[in-house]
């Protein structure tokens, strides 16, 4: 269904951007940044594959993940083209570190070339560490960006994946003095940082930053703060990190409510505005930016997977999908280096479930995203998602 981006011959389709994870702080993992890690394989043979997922948790939440992170594998493997794989399924107790360590560790013993997953961030950085000396790169789930590098790449989408496409997008429109509204949390501390480099890393201008506790009532005694220093400081936008489950919809309101005009001042998100049809309906994301996956991608991914099992896929599974249609297309190529890191990072990228998407020697990722908008309380794709590495966007 998918292929190596250059290559691609078949539609692709979709998941969720913002994958609700961790994040955690990461052990050291004592691989070589420069290293070239990954086995010889004989692209002959079938490569042998572990996929570990966070089944075997005392979440039921976790199980019904595990088991659509497993068939979204599987779907991969029936598409793929000059490759053969063979999976095996480890489980992760939800996001325990050590289980996730021990099964990376078992997986290794018993073969395993590459590891897809696991889910969280820190039993991502569990399982890297485990199989660090094997010679073995794991394709995490978890969009935790500390855990990223050595023999470890993150599949999710990444805050600094989507600060820098919106800010890339907001400059060319001539928004260049940005200020940074977050929650006084992890994600909320990780977001703006995300938010700075882009706007540094594009030549723009970081007026004003201010934050709130991650309740109603601090936001509210929070706003008339706020909102006086980003007046004060002649910012063109905001842009916030809050998510549409938690802080979002409050501090939407309260803004505009406090004096904030949004016709004036651009509101950009660095969560999905799309995520709750609920989110359409808030006056202060009416006109504001945020950026999404091209959706007939995700339409197609998501309907090929409901025709297969009889059910909608979890919002991550697309990346089981991804990590699996990434190798057999790099196995199909015939080089015996298919696994290593020079070859994951491949410049062209792959296709993927939520488009084109490509490793990084950080590793890191970086996928093509649509920038949308609200308009009549409906979303409105305002730049489409890039269909190449090289494109405007990318």
């Amino acid at each position: 269904m998918f292929a190596r981006f250059q290559n691609a011959r078949k539609p692709m389709a979709h998941l969720f951007a913002f994958l609700s994870l961790a994040w955690l702080a990461a052990c050291d993992i004592t691989v070589d940044p420069n290293a070239n890690v990954g086995p010889e394989i004989d692209p002959d043979d079938p490569v042998q594959v572990a996929l570990l997922v966070p089944g075997g948790s005392l979440q039921s939440n976790d199980n019904l993940i595990a088991q659509d992170l497993e068939n979204a594998a599987r779907l991969a493997i029936a598409d793929l083209e000059g490759a053969k794989i063979e999976l095996r399924v480890y489980n992760t107790a939800g996001g325990d570190p050590t289980q996730a360590a021990a099964s990376a560790a078992q997986a290794a013993n018993e073969g395993a070339q590459i590891i897809i997953g696991p889910l969280y961030g820190e039993a991502a950085n569990a399982a890297g560490v485990a199989v660090a000396n094997d010679n073995i790169n794991v394709l995490a789930f978890s969009n935790t960006t500390t855990i990223a590098g050595g023999n470890v790449f993150v599949l999710g989408t990444t805050f600094d994946n989507t600060a820098r496409r919106l800010v890339s997008y907001a400059t060319r429109q001539g928004i260049n003095r940005y200020s940074i509204v977050h929650a006084q949390n992890d994600g909320g501390t990780v977001g703006r940082d995300a938010i700075a480099s882009a706007v540094q890393a594009y030549g723009a201008e970081l007026v004003a930053v201010e934050s709130y506790g991650l309740s109603q009532q601090s936001i509210f005694s929070s706003t008339r703060r706020i909102v006086s220093a980003i007046r004060n400081s002649g910012a063109q936008s905001v842009f916030m990190t809050a998510t549409g489950n938690a802080d979002l919809p409050i501090i939407a309101t309260a803004l505009p409510d406090a004096g904030l005009n949004n016709d004036t001042i651009r509101f950009i998100g660095l969560s999905r505005w799309d995520s709750l049809p609920q989110l359409a309906d808030l006056p202060g994301l009416d006109g504001g930016l945020f950026a999404m996956p091209e959706r007939s991608t995700t339409t197609l991914f998501e309907n090929r997977y409901a025709a297969t099992y009889g059910s909608r896929p979890h919002p991550v599974a697309g990346l089981a999908y991804d990590g699996i249609a990434a190798i057999g297309a790099l196995v199909a190529s015939g080089s015996d280096q298919a696994l290593t890191k020079d070859a994951l990072t491949t410049p062209q990228g792959f296709s993927g479930t939520s488009g084109p998407f490509r490793l990084l020697p950080n590793g890191l990722n970086e996928r093509a995203l649509a920038i949308a908008t609200i308009q009549d309380k409906q979303v409105v794709i305002l730049d489409s998602a890039p269909r190449s590495f090289g494109s405007p966007g990318l």
